[in-house]
């Protein structure tokens, strides 16, 4: 369950930093359909995306390893 929590934290500082992408995505669907903010919709998925990638390869660099903790005891 620490894993999930430093996970969630991780992911919270990385919306703050790069917050674009969910407000690119929250424009998209809040405005009139109109096709010239296609690119938005697109934009914000990918960025958003990989937000969540780098969230999830941080929280993984950042987890102790088996034998980190094996090497501690």
């Amino acid at each position: 369950m620490s894993t999930f929590w430093r996970y969630v934290r991780i992911q919270v500082m990385v919306f703050v930093f790069g917050i674009v992408g969910p407000i690119f995505l929250i424009v998209y669907f809040a405005a009139q359909p109109d096709p010239t903010l296609k690119w938005m919709y697109f934009v914000g998925l990918i960025l958003t995306g990989a937000e969540v990638l780098i969230a999830l390869e941080l929280t993984r660099r950042s987890t102790p390893s088996d034998t980190t903790v094996e090497l501690l005891e």
